[in-house]
């Protein structure tokens, strides 16, 4: 039983957390108006939660997987309650600023439930999970919705103290419901760390969730207050477009985990990032709200999309380092929220609009579209060559001219000779003597009018010892029909011809 609600109550907690790490850019055009804020420090103020809720993500997924989760929520939720009152009883840019940093804490939790929960499912539904517990970015909409709608009635400093009650209710929640038993794993943090840093496709996924999640993040920062100060919407007006485009790109998550567990996640991020490329090229141009709306909401679909897409390639290649990995990954995406909405507001301040910003935005996508397209085609090239590898007939392939290009393990095996000792030389070195040249014109005649030639043969092997082989000839074409290679897939039958003559 405790294991079943460990997802809910894990999801749950999630959304708390991203309540909390979105106070301060939820209630900005209150605070603004109460304190007096320039717009430098607006920026400054909003993103410096989301540099340290980034950066801790890495520290944090290693301790979830040291500690287990019911620990790591309840302790991280009793922290924060000096922060959030800290910020509540704010006079200043500076206190804000103080108490956002550690604010951070609360998007640092994200790295908990990513690292927790696979333990607890087979790898096929870890898309789908890891989906599931992503949803909980919907507290930012939460907040981003509820709190306006509330600070207008009771001012944002009691708004701010409310979500102390939450931090305390879901602290006591994990330490009640949360799973004692959860297993640990106990490896160094520089040994995990070790482990994988050479690893390019670490780098390539964070590089896809620092995209991703990244824009999800630094929309949801950046959209209250841009929104009114641009189009000149009311605050709750504001709030609420804000929230659509969480929901969208919340719900859009467990799809895209969904759609990497039914097809290829690889192809999944190949819509992602062509979207986000259309669309960043749609804001860059100065647009009316509907087209700003547009733009926006296929920006949250296919964040969402994508965020849920990069969490099942995580586990699939770091099985054994899930809690280092998955606060990388994580911690990078966090960082991909830090940097756009300070670049918009310095390239506002110098340009006046946000063109750049925006055109800067779809060209990275369309940089993570070609290396997606690269990744994907590299895993069809590394699995077709495993199977190659691992198989147990031997192969051998040629260029059209007869020299050997390639040899598998099972060839060196069958014949006795090393890869190095034929590549370059040509498959007559196999020749035994017992078939006549008539045979090879008839099996070369074969394989030009049919494409290949199937038979048995004799061979000779290193050490001089014939064996009776089936044999499998291929022509290898390109895309106008001309052979390139030649492929040969063989195993000694000799064995079992004598069994069958003797029996």
């Amino acid at each position: 039983m405790v294991k079943k609600i460990q997802l809910p109550l894990q999801t749950a907690s999630l959304v708390v957390g991203f309540m909390v790490w979105v106070i301060l850019s939820s209630l900005m055009p209150f605070m603004k108006e109460s304190l007096s804020l320039e717009q430098g420090q607006i920026a400054w103020i909003t993103a410096i939660p989301v540099l340290l809720g980034s950066l801790l993500r890495i520290p944090v997924g290693y301790l979830a997987n040291r500690y287990g989760a019911r620990l790591l929520f309840a302790i991280s939720f009793l922290i924060l309650l000096v922060p959030v009152y800290y910020i509540s009883e704010a006079t200043s840019a500076a206190d804000l600023m103080i108490g956002g940093l550690f604010l951070g804490i609360s998007g640092a939790v994200f790295s908990v439930g990513v690292t927790s929960l696979p333990k607890y499912y087979p790898k096929e539904k870890l898309g789908s999970v890891n989906g599931i517990y992503g949803m909980g970015n919907i507290g930012t909409a939460i907040s981003s919705f509820g709190a306006p709608v509330i600070a207008s009635y009771w001012g944002w400093s009691a708004t701010v103290q409310l979500y102390m009650v939450l931090l305390a209710g879901f602290a006591a929640l994990n330490l009640l419901l949360g799973d004692k038993a959860e297993p640990r794993v106990t490896v160094s943090l520089k040994e995990q760390i070790k482990s994988v840093y050479k690893n390019e496709r670490l780098w390539f996924l964070s590089l896809f969730y620092f995209v991703t999640f990244g824009s999800f993040v630094a929309f949801t920062v950046y959209l209250p207050n841009f929104l009114v100060a641009h189009f000149e919407l009311d605050k709750v007006d504001a709030g609420l477009r804000t929230a659509g485009f969480i929901v969208l790109a919340t719900l859009a998550r467990p799809i895209g985990g969904w759609l990497g567990d039914r097809w290829d996640s690889f192809k999944v991020l190949m819509v992602v990032f062509a979207g986000m490329t259309a669309a960043g090229i749609l804001l860059s141009f100065s647009l009316s709200i509907q087209l700003y709306t547009v733009g926006c909401l296929v920006i949250a679909a296919c964040a969402g999309i994508g965020n849920g897409a990069v969490f099942k390639l995580v586990p699939m290649y770091f099985s054994k380092q899930a809690g280092i990995v998955n606060g990388i990954v994580s911690a990078m995406g966090g960082l991909g929220g830090f940097f756009p909405p300070l670049m918009l507001t310095l390239l506002f301040n110098l340009t006046g609009h946000y063109a750049i910003g925006f055109m800067a935005l779809s060209q990275v996508a369309l940089c993570c579209f070609i290396i997606v397209m690269w990744m994907y085609y590299q895993d069809r090239l590394t699995l077709a060559l495993s199977i190659v590898e691992n198989t147990v007939e031997a192969i051998v392939v040629t260029d059209k001219k007869g020299t050997i290009t390639f040899v598998n393990p099972a060839f060196e095996q069958v014949t006795g000779y090393k890869k190095e000792e034929v590549i370059g030389k040509n498959p007559s070195i196999l020749k035994s003597g017992k078939q006549d040249r008539a045979f090879y014109d008839r099996m070369w005649k074969a394989i030009e009018e049919q494409g290949y030639w199937a038979g048995e043969i004799w061979n000779k092997r290193k050490d001089n010892g014939l064996f009776l082989e089936w044999l499998t000839i291929s022509a290898i074409r390109n895309d106008v029909g001309e052979v390139k290679y030649y492929a040969g897939m063989f195993s000694d039958v000799t064995q079992q011809r004598a069994e069958k003559a003797s029996g």
